[in-house]
């Protein structure tokens, strides 16, 4: 689908509500005869007159042929979610009545909506942009809570005034740095380089800082990968039973047991974790299926946005344990050390034994003691990392965009520092204005229009 590819003029319809038997069922319709077409096949009142955001009982009819009692709500363009006249039908959940009441629009004069289609309305009549549009499919797919905060958050503009903040003082700039242009005889400045240098040096941070956001963000939006890696033997399955309250790893006492990695996904406090048991890492083994587990842990592990790491507190030695986390030293992932089979010693002795690891967690896999400690630490990392009011990047296109608009401000600032001429500095700052243009809509083609929009369910 795209902006050209189809009559702004059609009315169309669709089922709103999931496939399938239900209780009730809604039927969507949108366009400038909306409220006609739906009046034609409707016996109660005459829902051309009735005011907006009323609902009205009646009876849907094709023909003479009564085919359901329904509710009919009524839109009247420009308030309603598309910008056009609207009207949903609810009606029971039979998918043969919906049926025959798309069947009844359709030959009432509306045509059948494609993907996505209600939702590209809503963004081409300036009702959404094209950040809010998209959060509209996140908001649908969400399954956490905190999922759910961020998508809602974008959807109500908080990410879009920010953008559009920092492209409306970059469109000040490049005017006045244009205007300089057409005084270049004259050699007079519009445009104070300093305020010019402060407020690029500022947007590019601003806009280096939204696009790191986007690990975050998509750790969140699709559950935060958190690997459990340790030593073969470490109880690192047992680990993974005990947090997902389930028997999903083999438990045994034979060192190697698991080959593969195994996911399963669980939810703290709102957050979805994407809880990955690993094979546990030594340095040698014979065994070439176990090899290849230890290869995938240490791919998993450079994935990571958390690292638990899972060590025996009874054989290991504080000195050895320093030598194992420095392995991870070089990531990007935060790394949670935990010390396992507490139930086999003195925890006050243990305490005292890695008395150097401030930030170290006691556990037993096997008692699950320590466990609750375990969960508040995880919960408190992601939200650590969010912070309560944050706007959050979840969309690849976005971080695309942000990080080419934050690449062509570096080109900005090279530019001042060699004292270019004023048009590579305008040149330059346009480019960063397309780039954010991008995020919101004030830039987009079809194909762009067509890969979000296709995506989407037919009936939004």
């Amino acid at each position: 689908m795209n902006k050209h590819s189809y009559n702004p003029d059609d009315t169309i319809c669709a089922l709103a509500t999931a496939a399938g038997v239900g209780a009730i069922g809604v039927i969507r319709l949108s366009g400038k005869n909306a409220i006609t077409i739906a009046n034609q096949c409707f016996v109660g009142k005459n829902l051309t007159k009735v005011k907006s955001h009323t609902a009205h009982f009646g009876r849907l009819v094709q023909a003479e042929t009564i085919i359901d009692e329904v509710l009919a709500t009524v839109f009247v363009e420009p308030k309603s979610y598309t910008g056009e006249h609207t009207v949903e039908i609810s009606c029971h959940g039979s998918p043969y009545i919906q049926q025959k009441i798309l069947e009844t629009l359709v030959q009432q004069g509306a045509r059948l909506a494609q993907p996505g289609e209600f939702t590209l309305r809503a963004f081409l009549n300036g009702k959404l942009d094209l950040t809010q549009a998209e959060a509209v499919a996140d908001l649908i797919a969400s399954d956490s809570e905190m999922s759910h905060k961020t998508a809602m958050n974008q959807m109500r503009g908080g990410f879009s005034k920010e953008i559009a903040n920092l492209r409306e003082r970059l469109i000040n700039f490049a005017s006045l740095i244009e205007l300089e242009l057409d005084f270049s005889e004259e050699d007079v400045e519009f445009a104070s380089r300093p305020e010019l240098h402060a407020l690029v040096s500022n947007l590019h941070e601003m806009l280096r800082t939204l696009a790191d956001s986007f690990k975050t963000g998509n750790a969140i939006k699709n559950g935060v990968p958190t690997v459990i890696a340790g030593k073969p033997n470490a109880g690192k399955s047992t680990l993974l039973n005990a947090l997902i309250k389930e028997d999903r790893a083999i438990v045994s006492d034979i060192a190697g047991t698991t080959r593969d990695t195994i996911e399963e996904v669980f939810s703290i406090g709102g957050i979805n974790f994407r809880l990955i048991d690993t094979a546990g890492i030594r340095t040698h083994t014979a065994d070439l299926i176990e090899s290849i587990g230890i290869e995938k842990t240490y791919e998993k592990i450079r994935l990571a946005s958390i690292v638990v790491y899972l060590f025996d507190a009874i054989t290991t030695s504080p000195e050895s344990l320093a030598i194992e986390l420095a392995e991870f030293d070089a990531l990007e992932a935060i790394v949670i050390p935990v010390a396992n089979k507490i139930d086999l010693a003195d925890t006050s002795v243990l305490r005292q034994k890695f008395a150097a690891y401030e930030n170290l967690i006691l556990l037993s896999s096997k008692t699950q003691d320590g466990l609750n400690q375990l969960y508040e630490r995880l919960r408190a990392v992601v939200e650590t990392e969010v912070g309560r009011d944050d706007v959050i990047i979840t969309n690849i296109r976005h971080f695309k965009a942000l990080s080419d608009a934050a690449q062509s401000l570096e080109q900005v600032l090279e530019s001042m520092q060699l004292n270019r001429t004023g048009e590579l500095l305008a040149f330059d700052i346009r480019k960063a204005i397309y780039h954010l243009g991008e995020v919101t809509g004030e830039i987009t083609n079809d194909d762009l229009l067509k890969n979000i929009f296709g995506k989407f369910c037919i009936g939004k």
